[in-house]
């Protein structure tokens, strides 16, 4: 039986005693068999709020206009991705919501870049709509990013490894942030017509395919995390973040660190919209996923082959309904 998710301090695994963060690896390895946890953050409220108020007058422009920023080809790696689009791998019933994607740019001549073109598409933002909205994303975004790479470290020592084992592997990885607007479920009914079928959701039961992924803030319920075979809520605590595990961490950890399962409901009785911003922790695209040694012992043999992160990314993209020149779901 899990302990549920619990919530740690980031903070006290940076700077306190040797006693303290040997509680907080210990607490976050407890809490992650459920494939969440909830972590104190230093993330500035100032920049919460001016990315939020930025992102919602986006989405509040019209389809045409928010069509302006949609990057073709990119397969939801950067700019608008509209509703009825994004298709959980465990679904055919499109996802009831519509995204913004960005990371932040590396140079041209990167090997990454010249080596992984889809994973480093040129980025598109609506700055033409929402002027000065480019800087405080690509802000917001790479402090995310760090918050997440400090996570890892205490992930690293939970495993068995040095703290700094996942630092190079996230290096100028293409780190995804996604913000999603959720419309009012009384909407879809409008968008589908009288003819609609039943059962789509906000988002649908899925596992996240990168190492982690970090949710700073949401501005209404929704986040369920499948626990013990049932859906329960999460909501961090005030100035907290829910940090989850994705298939890359499971596969590097040979299933000691297991998927954070989850989806996004609106609450019974629930009329309005819902905004959320999340960030995908990704490895270089040339990274091997393979399991570590310390993970492998002769009572938990080796469970996965290795697989490139690229190839794994590629794969989920497909599932998942992004690929524009292959929807699974048309």
């Amino acid at each position: 039986m899990s302990e549920g998710i619990l919530d740690v301090d980031l903070l006290a695994f940076e700077t306190g005693t040797r006693e303290q963060r040997r509680a907080v690896v210990d607490g976050v390895a407890r809490s992650l068999t459920t494939g969440f946890v909830y972590t104190s953050h230093d993330v500035s409220d100032d920049l919460l709020d001016t990315a939020y108020d930025m992102l919602r007058r986006f989405f509040e422009c019209s389809t045409e206009d928010k069509q302006q920023a949609t990057a073709k080809g990119a397969s939801g790696q950067t700019g608008y991705t509209g509703l009825l689009v994004e298709t959980a791998a465990s679904s055919d019933k499109p996802d009831w919501k519509e995204m913004l994607n960005w990371s932040s740019p590396i140079a041209s001549g990167h090997p990454l870049k010249r080596r992984f073109p889809q994973a480093y598409p040129d980025q598109v933002l609506p700055e033409s709509i929402v002027p000065g909205i480019t800087d405080v994303l690509y802000e917001f975004h790479d402090t995310i990013a760090d918050l997440q790479r400090r996570f890892l470290r205490v992930i690293a020592e939970g495993i068995g490894c040095h703290e700094t084992f996942f630092d190079d592997m996230v290096a100028d990885g293409p780190t995804l942030t996604r913000a999603i607007r959720y419309p009012a479920m009384t909407e879809l009914d409008t968008a589908l017509g009288a003819d609609g079928e039943p059962g789509h959701e906000w988002a649908a039961a899925h596992g996240d395919i990168n190492l982690i992924t970090a949710l700073p803030r949401a501005t209404a319920p929704g986040l369920q995390v499948q626990v013990d075979g049932e859906w329960v809520d999460a909501v961090a605590p005030d100035d907290g973040v829910i940090v989850n595990t994705g298939i890359m961490l499971e596969r590097l950890t040979n299933g000691r660190i297991p998927i954070g399962w989850h989806r996004v409901v609106a609450s019974p009785g629930y009329e309005g919209e819902r905004y959320s911003v999340v960030q995908f922790c990704h490895p270089r695209p040339w990274t091997v996923l393979a399991p570590v040694s310390t993970c492998c012992t002769p009572d938990e043999p080796q469970r996965f082959a290795a697989i490139s992160a690229a190839d794994a990314l590629d794969e989920v993209l497909y599932e998942i309904n992004l690929v524009e020149e292959a929807r699974r779901v048309g």
